[in-house]
C-alpha cells in the first residue's frame, strides 16, 4: 500500500483539481521541487511552468501553470494560481510561453499607469512649489 497525499489546486472563482496523489514535481522561485507524503512541510511562489504529479495508478499527468503560491502542511498539498491548464507536454509548453507573454504584457502596462501618476504627481508637486 502506498502512502499518498491529496493535491488541491484552486483557481480564483474554482477548484481545478482535488485529487490523491504519490508525488508532485514543479518549480517555484528557489527552483525545482519534488514532494512526497512523508516530506517536511514547504511553501514556495510558483512561476509559470509545467508542473506534474504522479497519481495513485502512477500515471504522471502534466499542468500548465501561471504564477501562484504552494503549501505542503502534512499530507495536504494546496495551490493557488491564477491558471491552470491540463494536457500533454507539447501542448503545455505552447501554454506556458502564452501565460508569460500576457505577463509581461501585464508589467508593461503596469509600469507605465505608475509611470504616469509620478509625471502627474510632480506636476502638481511642481505647480504647488511654484504659487508659494
Amino acid at each position: 500500500m502506498s502512502i499518498e497525499m491529496t493535491l488541491k489546486i484552486l483557481l480564483p472563482t474554482s477548484k481545478f483539481l482535488e485529487e490523491n496523489v504519490e508525488k508532485v514535481k514543479g518549480e517555484g522561485f528557489e527552483g525545482e521541487f519534488c514532494l512526497k507524503p512523508r516530506h517536511i512541510d514547504y511553501a514556495t511562489v510558483l512561476i509559470p511552468g509545467i508542473f506534474s504529479y504522479v497519481s495513485i495508478s502512477g500515471k504522471e499527468n502534466y499542468i500548465a501553470l501561471d504564477q501562484g503560491i504552494l503549501v505542503k502542511q502534512g499530507p495536504k498539498v494546496i495551490m493557488v494560481t491564477r491558471r491552470a491548464i491540463a494536457g500533454e507536454l507539447g501542448q503545455l509548453n505552447n501554454e506556458v510561453k502564452n501565460m508569460l507573454t500576457e505577463r509581461d504584457e501585464w508589467e508593461k502596462q503596469n509600469r507605465s499607469a505608475v509611470a504616469m501618476l509620478e509625471i502627474g504627481f510632480i506636476k502638481r508637486f511642481l505647480e504647488f512649489s511654484h504659487r508659494n
